[in-house]
């Protein structure tokens, strides 16, 4: 096992340049001023490990910081609080070199206890927080808990065993199997190292879950006092206005160049695009495709392109009636009109996706996978085949108040699948849901049938796609599949690349036989800044650093 595992999606040779350009532009750029960014929704909570959407973690991705993170502009691992790590010959045990003299944000030292806290934290979630719907990444990384709650897995499914300090800038983590992937999930954002002291005197476990999974804290850990040892620290957070970075003075590495960020949440596609005209804001995210070409005419502004690096699909949950009978869920897959809804509503910044993996990924499989071209009779004949009188009854769910990279228009996506499906022998009552707090709780949590939902790449790992969603039981695709889950187990623990590019394009082609979800789009999303916007470098996990950014001319 190698010393650092440089993990997948080579650069392009233009980003290369491009990143080199604003890394040089950055050190000789004027510092100071205030950047306004508009996201599409508000975060759910400040709090790394109990959030799994692009919007919490934007604004986590600038406060806190892991024991490794991402070279800017790709996936590659980079040392970050640690400096260097290195496995034991049986892949079980990871020794870290932490940095020295970095300082939290309330001037806690960071030192080796303060990393087999946070682990430790995580791995002893009270049950409530034990849900997918809360704690998702620890759940799907490391898969077990020190006193599970009933129906939540323990330490005999845990990938992770245990954390020992040695010295104070010493830690070893030890694994209970081997993971090829195990330092490329350090580098999510939500494993992100938090004061010891804060998390115990703001009380950050404390709260209740509804019934919706939605965490709702008592404590003000993750809502006022979200201390990490990253450039930025919180200024304010005032839910449905503004959240407010400051530059953090005290921070160990470079010093982030802006006085301040404040992040809006504007839901609608239109209002962003005005805000940036306007000059309210200075830079927003998840460009509508069909604003592409007005903000190409305006002098004033620039288009920044992210690589494609995600997935968008309608999820099934097979534990609601008739989903768990594979005819039907292949009668879903030819009943989607997936192209019409690539071509009509991705302004040519998307492709059809045959299956989950990005084309870039090791485990792509070039051949073999089931095709499932629109064809309402083959959905009518399914249908019938497994005993169902037409036409079959279905909900479909979709979020309101928020643009996702791999979803610009989820209402328009959920329409379009809409009538297609109608077409095919369904009949389908919608449902949808604001995204903030109840959409994404609801289906993680197994309540909707029918859903849009996507995904986009935290490390360029094929394990952070496949065995993120089908590694395991999981209630928002509601199945149990043993083969399933034994194969990319057995391809995540394989070392030899050959070997596991093989079983991973075995489990790409397993999930689109299963059909826990039918994928439909890869897109390329746009962002949209001021010129005088310098330094920013679009990322293929949709989460860049403020602390490069620079007003120029």
């Amino acid at each position: 096992m190698t010393r650092r595992i440089k993990l997948g999606l080579v650069l392009a040779a233009a980003l290369a340049v491009a990143l080199a350009a604003a890394a040089g532009a950055v050190a000789h750029g004027k510092a100071g001023g205030t950047l306004v960014f508009a996201g599409a929704a508000d975060p759910v909570i400040l709090d790394g490990p109990l959030v799994s959407d692009g919007e919490s973690l934007r604004p986590i991705d600038q406060m806190f910081e892991g024991l490794v993170g991402l070279k800017h502009g790709s996936t590659t691992v980079i040392p970050l609080l640690a400096t260097s790590w290195k496995a034991s010959k049986n892949g079980l045990t990871w020794t870290f070199a932490l940095r020295k003299g970095v300082k939290f944000q309330d001037g806690t030292p960071f030192n080796s206890a303060a990393v087999c806290f946070n682990f430790s934290r995580w791995y002893h979630f009270p049950g409530p927080l034990q849900t997918d719907a809360v704690t998702y990444y620890w759940n799907t990384v490391f898969g077990g808990f020190a006193n599970p709650a009933p129906g939540s897995p323990g330490p005999d499914k845990s990938l992770y065993r245990g954390c020992k300090a040695v010295g104070q800038n010493s830690v070893r983590i030890f694994l209970n199997r081997r993971s090829s992937s195990f330092i490329g999930a350090l580098a999510l954002t939500n494993f992100g190292i938090a004061s010891p002291t804060a998390l115990t005197k703001y009380k950050a476990d404390a709260g209740t879950v509804d019934s919706n999974g939605v965490f709702h804290p008592t404590g003000t850990f993750g809502t006022q006092h979200p201390i990490g040892t990253g450039p930025f620290k919180l200024g304010s957070w005032r839910v449905g206005e503004s959240l407010t970075l400051l530059r953090n003075a005290g921070y160990w590495g470079v010093k982030a160049k802006l006085d301040k960020v404040i992040i809006r949440p504007i839901s609608d596609n239109a209002a962003r695009l005005q805000a940036l005209q306007s000059g309210e804001i200075n830079g927003y995210d998840l460009v509508d495709p069909a604003d592409i070409g007005t903000i190409r005419s305006n002098k004033s502004l620039k288009l920044l392109s992210r690589p494609s690096f995600n997935v968008g699909y309608v999820g099934i949950n097979q534990k609601l009636a008739p989903m768990s009978n594979p005819l039907v869920r292949q009668a879903v897959a030819y009943g989607l009109d997936r192209k019409s809804v690539v071509t009509s509503f991705y302004g040519g910044r998307g492709v059809v996706a045959n299956q989950f993996l990005p084309t870039q990924l090791v485990g792509f499989a070039h051949s073999g996978v089931p095709n499932y071209p629109y064809d309402p009779t083959k959905s009518k004949q399914l249908l019938q085949q497994a005993g169902l009188s037409l036409p079959v009854a279905i909900d479909f769910w979709y979020p309101t108040n928020v643009s996702r990279p791999y979803m610009p228009d989820p209402k328009r996506n959920a329409e379009a699948f809409g009538a297609s499906l109608e077409k095919s022998g369904f009949k389908v009552t919608f449902h949808s849901a604001p995204w903030r707090p109840d959409y994404l709780g609801s289906v993680q949590s197994g309540k909707a049938q029918l859903y849009l939902l996507g995904w986009t790449g935290d490390f360029g790992d094929p394990a952070n796609f496949l065995n993120v969603h089908f590694g395991a039981p999981n209630n928002q695709f509601g199945f149990n599949n043993a083969a399933l889950f034994s194969l990319l187990a057995r391809a995540d623990a394989e070392t030899d690349l050959a070997k596991r590019t093989k079983l991973y394009e075995q489990a790409s082609i397993l999930v689109m036989k299963f059909l826990p979800m039918v994928p439909y789009v890869h897109s390329s999303p746009a962002l949209a800044l001021q010129q005088k916007v310098k330094g920013y470098v679009p990322s293929p996990v949709s989460l860049e650093p403020f602390s490069t950014v620079f007003y120029g001319t």
